[in-house]
């Protein structure tokens, strides 16, 4: 592997950092205790501390692999690692003041981290969205399955995207019609698409480049590439399937 230049290694040290801020939070749990579900629980730091520290090595790693000018790359992927922070500093700080990060409308001071969040979300999907277009106008690069990986990665994460959008749009309108109860709630359905869809653009390529490391032929590693791409397809639907059904 190439070493990593100075935003990979901010990048890097940043997806860290918030992962130590999930696992400590972890710690929190334990000795303070509290509901793990809900609005406000320790859940929130800990799972967005981690889903967004590996997703933002994860990204920085794939990139790599992308044909795309390195200045525009380097440009996005410290944005993303600034989103990142806002979005892990927000929910923490919520976490700490016992009130819901998302959502929450009851004083100007929640108002303003509520809306910073939807922003940043959006700034997200916007980021990400540019890295998944670039996969499809142009093969990446790597070994056998990785263009493979890589492209069906980005495209099953645009399905993450939009799920969490999904999410925030339905509890914003809920909570604007005087239906805050209802808009904690309302996210649950789509809870499960957003999991399994969002970790597929390391999953998948990890696969591949592991592949990469034994004696099997390039038409065998491809095989078994394709074959994950199909299961973890498969999981999105039912998924999908499941909030259809539940929503």
């Amino acid at each position: 592997m190439k070493n990593p230049r100075p935003a990979e290694r901010l990048c890097h040290a940043t997806g860290l950092l918030l992962v130590l801020s999930g696992l400590a939070h972890l710690v929190v749990f334990a000795v303070d205790g509290g509901p793990w579900d809900g609005p406000v629980s320790w859940r929130k730091p800990v799972t967005f501390g981690l889903s967004f520290g590996v997703t933002l090595i994860a990204i920085t790693w794939v990139t790599s692999y992308l044909r795309i000018g390195a200045r525009l790359r380097t440009v996005l992927l410290v944005v993303l690692a600034a989103d990142c922070v806002v979005e892990v500093g927000g929910i923490t700080l919520q976490a700490w003041r016992r009130v819901p990060s998302h959502l929450n409308m009851e004083t100007p001071f929640d108002t303003a981290v509520s809306m910073t969040l939807a922003v940043g979300g959006g700034v997200l999907v916007a980021l990400l969205t540019v890295f998944a277009v670039a996969s499809f106008r142009h093969r990446p690069t790597g070994p056998a399955g990785m263009p493979l990986a890589v492209r069906s990665g980005f495209a099953i994460l645009l399905v993450a995207l939009a799920s969490g959008a999904a999410m925030i749009a339905r509890g914003v309108v809920l909570t604007r019609t005087g239906h805050q109860e209802a808009a904690y709630h309302s996210t649950a359905p789509l809870k499960p698409l957003h999991g399994v869809s969002l970790h597929a653009v390391l999953v998948l390529p990890l696969l591949a480049w592991l592949l990469s490391r034994t004696s099997w032929s390039e038409r065998a590693r491809w095989r078994v590439v394709a074959t994950a791409v199909g299961c973890y397809a498969a999981a999105v639907a039912a998924a999908a399937v499941w909030a259809v059904l539940t929503y």
